[in-house]
């Protein structure tokens, strides 16, 4: 049975894509959902190779269903604020396995969902046709559930992993978008296109509100905005920042016996107190 403060959510979420950019740096468990919301977010979007490297794993769908929604699980448990889950492909090529897929997420109380057109890291991407049948298994999935209002936010990789030839790459999105959009798709996720010119013309053409994948040497969160972009996400790059933060201070202590790059963490009574007992 879902809850009146999911479907409320799910609301909100949905009301975040209506106006403006929706700013989400990706969590991958929960002190990281926390802290992020803490910042101020305004939802919790999770990364799934993120999740992977904490569970031990390679990006690229090689967690199973039950390891994924058990983080996502864990990560609602700890927030306030709409969480949406990367289920990568939805862990199946079959329309049945995204259902299942979906039905998890929103038993373990996630209001949103991101789903990847990709067959694998690198391509192939399933044809249009065989992912709008995937979408409307995963709205289907939503309303069985009990939750319509779930927003799926699609992915497609045709520019992440270079598609076709780039000059027809673009239209191929667009083609994809209205096929996605008929099929029940609430966002369209474009990582890969950073370049204004061409994400404004993807904006232009494209039936569902666009989100894009940025980092370091992308354009500011004010420029997506100003070319009409909805949604900013960050993908893994705050994980391999608390990473790489690790791997300095390691190195710094075990080379030089200090601790500089320790210095300015967050105090521990204020990560412990983020958790009750």
């Amino acid at each position: 049975m879902v809850e009146k403060s999911q479907q409320a959510k799910a609301v909100s979420l949905r009301a975040l894509h209506g106006s403006g950019v929706l700013v989400l740096p990706n969590a991958w468990d929960a002190v990281s959902a926390a802290v992020i919301a803490q910042a101020g977010a305004l939802a919790i979007a999770t990364t799934s190779g993120g999740v992977a490297w904490a569970a031990g794993r390679p990006d690229g769908q090689h967690l199973t269903r039950d390891e994924m929604i058990e983080q996502v699980r864990r990560i609602v448990a700890v927030v306030d604020i709409p969480v949406t889950a990367d289920v990568e492909g939805g862990y199946g090529p079959g329309p049945d396995d995204v259902g299942k897929t979906v039905e998890a997420v929103v038993a373990a109380g996630a209001v949103g969902v991101n789903i990847e057109d990709s067959r694998a890291p690198g391509g192939p991407l399933f044809d249009t046709g065989a992912q709008a049948q995937r979408l409307r298994a995963a709205r289907s999935a939503a309303e069985r559930a009990g939750l319509p209002e779930l927003l799926i936010n699609v992915r497609t990789d045709v520019f992440l992993f270079g598609i076709g030839a780039p000059e027809g790459r673009l239209d191929d999105v667009l083609a994809r978008a209205a096929a996605y959009a008929e099929a029940g798709a609430d966002s369209l996720f474009v990582p890969g296109l950073t370049e204004l010119d061409a994400v404004t013309s993807l904006v232009g053409g494209s039936p569902l509100p666009v989100n894009v994948m940025a980092g370091p040497g992308a354009p500011s969160v004010a420029e997506f905005e100003s070319a009409g972009v909805r949604r900013v996400s960050v993908g893994t790059a705050v994980a391999q920042a608390a990473y790489s933060t690790a791997q300095r201070a390691a190195a710094e202590l075990l080379t030089k016996g200090s601790y500089t790059a320790l210095e300015g963490a967050l105090d521990f009574g204020a990560i412990n107190g983020l958790f009750s007992g």
